[in-house]
């Protein structure tokens, strides 16, 4: 799928419905899930890599797999990976 912000490499090279079927279920499971409020800024987050680079040429927000929306600025190396973000990301890879 590879959605990640980090420099992991868990990429699949999904072919097949591009990115449009991608953000649909991404939606989709944002809808499903129940957000709460919480200190997001201790983590780094889960987003489609797309909308990373988008993000570096328009400065425009970017929003996470567990509904966080910022505009990148930090090294994610740096911070955990958000368990929201985690659970969403390993709910759509069933």
């Amino acid at each position: 799928m590879g959605i990640f912000t980090r420099g992991d490499s868990h990429s699949s090279g999904t072919t097949g419905g591009g990115t449009d079927v991608l953000d649909r279920e991404l939606e989709k499971l944002l809808e499903d899930a129940q957000i709460e409020d919480g200190d997001h800024e201790r983590f780094s987050h889960y987003v489609p890599k797309d909308k990373i680079m988008e993000s570096a040429l328009s400065g425009k927000a970017v929003r996470a797999l567990c509904g966080k929306k910022w505009t990148p600025s930090r090294d994610p190396e740096k911070f955990p990976v958000c368990p929201d973000c985690k659970k969403v990301y390993e709910r759509m890879k069933k």
